[in-house]
């Protein structure tokens, strides 16, 4: 039976999943990342990308047909002709992009995605002004991209996931003109088969010389494709130190007020916004064991009358965009039982209030959601949810973004297809209108 196997590099480590056509694991191997590899990061990556494919079982190794690599957003670096790192990568979170935003919004359109101080094009920028050997750079790469190079021995090739805070136009999938800059890769679709893997690494590993190696995709995008939500009005919202939400929509969102944006899928659109409350508040106050034994207590279907915003510091940006936002936490009652109650539902208030906001800004009407992380594993929060949504929540039936890319490495069910139709199926997309 033949294997497909997704790669995530997170952010503290990486996991490999391979899956069967019908989307059954036959193995999954994971490894953290050493903290002593702060220098030589991209060695260390190969060395983990290399340990990933030995761990895995050989009878998986003998069987794959297709392997596809995600990295963290906005993770890149530079290359010279033969791909070999000039320099060490910027991390998705490095925003020493601050010190050329003038130069970036100089040639880029206002609110335009790029304009954050740890975009992909701030980078290349900084790189471009800072850098004392960056003539000997060829390639500009992200994370996915160049650990896909090891594998495929073709450089200068990205995804328009990856691309997007490049400046990459995914409305048009073209360069737009007014990014005239060097070493920019040429984009492809998410899954889109590259090329063969190299003979010698297929060699090295026992793997088919036929498997081929696909354009990857950013982790958060591969653990939405992992939940396996296809429909417009499909969302997912992630319950872990912070909410995020992500709604699967026939209409492109752009809005910088608000922190949102769109990832393309297919012909539809991945919108998504996040905010400051979630996990992180609910962990100040109580234990794990707290949580789970209080949370049995409360009644899901009765209100609190308690109207909280839950944050740690002020500040907030979505669905409330107010940089001074006061955290909401008064009055407290000394039940604690109603003081979670009055937590865990205002907290599902900001969730429907996020979708609402979407909703409002043209995005397709929010039909069930999907839940990640480590909240969704409160079946009480669920409920509370379920109720102030007013449409079905339930657990993802996958969280891991390996899964998702893996996905992308599936053959077509129906070879004679349309394009768009089989671009929906690769990245898990259905058009019927909800």
């Amino acid at each position: 039976m033949d294997c497909y196997l997704g790669i995530d590099f997170g952010t503290s480590g990486a996991r490999a999943i391979a899956i069967t056509a019908a989307r059954e694991i036959q193995a999954q191997v994971s490894d953290r990342f050493a903290d002593s590899a702060r220098q030589n990061l991209a060695d260390h990556w190969q060395s983990v990308l290399f340990k990933l494919l030995a761990q895995l079982p050989q009878t998986v190794r003998s069987r794959l047909q297709g392997i596809a690599i995600n990295g963290t957003s906005a993770t890149v670096l530079l290359c010279d002709r033969k791909g070999q790192p000039i320099t060490e990568p910027l991390l998705y979170h490095d925003d020493r992009g601050k010190q050329v935003l003038d130069r970036v919004a100089a040639i880029a359109p206002p609110d335009h995605t790029v304009l954050s101080a740890t975009s992909s094009l701030a980078k290349l920028v900084w790189w471009r002004q800072h850098l004392d050997n960056f003539n000997a750079a060829h390639y500009f790469l992200h994370q996915a991209d160049w650990l896909a190079f090891l594998l495929h021995g073709k450089l200068g090739i990205s995804d328009y996931h990856n691309s997007l805070k490049l400046g990459y136009d995914v409305e048009k999938l073209r360069y737009p003109d007014w990014l005239d800059l060097p070493m920019l890769p040429e984009v492809m679709e998410p899954g889109q088969a590259i090329a063969p893997i190299l003979p010698n690494i297929a060699n090295h590993f026992n793997i088919p010389h036929n498997c081929c190696i696909h354009a990857g995709t950013t982790d958060s995008i591969a653990a939405f494709l992992a939940s396996q939500a296809t429909t417009p009005g499909d969302a997912v919202t992630s319950l872990g130190s912070t909410l995020v939400l992500k709604l699967l929509s026939h209409t492109r969102l752009e809005n910088k007020h608000y922190g949102i944006y769109s990832h393309r899928l297919g012909n539809l659109w991945l919108v998504g916004g996040a905010s400051n409350t979630g996990g992180a508040v609910l962990k100040h106050f109580f234990s794990d064991e707290e949580l789970l034994e209080l949370s049995r207590q409360i009644s899901p279907q009765q209100e609190s009358p308690l109207d909280y915003y839950p944050l740690l510091k002020p500040g907030e940006r979505f669905p409330i965009n107010d940089p001074h936002l006061l955290p909401r936490l008064e009055p407290r009652p000394s039940d604690r039982v109603k003081f979670l109650h009055g937590l865990l539902q205002s907290i599902a208030r900001i969730e429907m209030q996020g979708y609402s906001l979407l909703e409002s800004l043209g995005a397709t009407s929010l039909r069930q959601i999907f839940t990640a992380g480590g909240g969704a594993q409160n079946s009480t929060w669920t409920a509370i949810r379920a109720y102030q949504c007013r449409v079905p929540v339930q657990i993802a039936s996958q969280t891991e973004a390996a899964f998702g890319t893996a996905l992308l490495t599936l053959p077509q069910r129906d070879s004679t297809s349309h394009d768009e139709g089989r671009r929906d199926q690769r990245l898990g997309g259905n058009t019927e209108r909800s």
